[in-house]
């Protein structure tokens, strides 16, 4: 959080002064100009409140005229934090919007994977079928042939299942976040060789907007290490404890410059970038720690619950 900035109480303390200070639009209006200057340059809003108070408090003590009345302090106080107010209600609306696209995302990536694992699947099985009457009416070396394309067709088939799987596995739907992730981290090792370890303790359903995010973080973050990594070993921890969500995904690669990310320095990393606004639509944080070859650490925190991405 950046510090206010300067000469904001000093400007507070000035307005407060004023008489009549909270029945004059000039006032008013230099008030809301101040939160906007705040606001613009990154002050929260727990820190301007701060600054609020310390000038309400040192202009109701001031030893010269009377100190200003209830009615005036609250119309100064209210325009100076309006900006705030209009800052926040549209960042609640916006993230509103935003789960509604990504649960959108999410029912039709569902309706795809059952028409690639239904109907896809249908029409393999007829294939098959066919492919075996051929064989056994060929002469040995057309069924050879056959044969072939038969391989050809099973690999095919195994990369429509995997398609399928990481548009929505289906036991994200049917078991839980843990089975899912547990499919995640086999399908991972398996293609790409990169072992994986997998803890996850204190497991229980969960709502399935917040298994969905925590699944799509996880495969993410693995997609990222197997990339970008360059490493031979990750590892995947979820734990619940107290009212709060913790998943950690480390790996042992190449590693980047974490502090140059995070003060976007480094314009890379729209793999994290997602992982975090993931994380913020659920009411958590993202914490990154890396440096050149020295692998990396996302450690992200999660709210069980989350009511600021609730409408009012």
């Amino acid at each position: 959080m950046i510090g206010p900035p300067p000469g904001l109480e000093r400007g507070l303390r000035r307005l407060l002064h004023r008489r009549p200070a909270g029945e004059s639009e000039d006032t008013l209006h230099a008030a809301y100009e101040l939160g906007r200057r705040a606001l613009a340059e990154g002050t929260g809003v727990m820190e301007f409140g701060a600054v609020l108070a310390r000038a309400a408090f040192a202009a109701a003590a001031h030893p010269r005229g009377a100190p200003p009345r209830r009615a005036e302090l609250e119309a100064i106080v209210l325009e100076a934090l309006s900006p705030f107010e209009m800052a926040h209600r549209a960042a609640r609306d916006a993230t509103h919007v935003l789960r509604l696209l990504e649960e959108a995302r999410e029912d039709e990536a569902r309706r795809l994977a059952r028409e690639l694992h239904d109907s896809a699947g249908q029409e393999l099985a007829t294939v098959y079928l066919s492919l075996d009457r051929l064989a056994d009416r060929a002469a040995p070396a057309e069924r050879r042939e056959v044969q072939r394309v038969r391989a050809t067709l099973a690999r095919v088939e195994e990369q429509l299942r995997r398609i399928a799987h990481e548009f929505r596995p289906a036991a994200l739907d049917d078991l839980g976040l843990t089975a899912a992730l547990r499919q995640l981290v086999r399908s991972v090792s398996q293609r790409t060789g990169l072992r994986v370890d997998l803890e996850i303790r204190r497991a229980q359903r969960l709502p399935a907007r917040v298994e969905t995010a925590l699944y799509r973080i996880a495969q993410e973050a693995l997609a990222n290490v197997t990339r970008h990594a360059a490493a031979s070993h990750a590892s995947l921890r979820l734990v619940r404890a107290g009212g709060r969500l913790e998943l950690v995904v480390r790996d042992d690669g190449a590693g980047f410059d974490a502090e140059a990310w995070s003060s976007g320095r480094e314009l890379s990393g729209i793999g994290l970038r997602v992982i975090r606004e993931r994380a913020a639509g659920l009411g958590g944080s993202l914490a990154v720690r890396s440096a050149p070859g020295r692998g990396t650490e996302l450690r992200l925190h999660i709210p069980l619950e989350v009511p600021c991405t609730a409408r009012p």
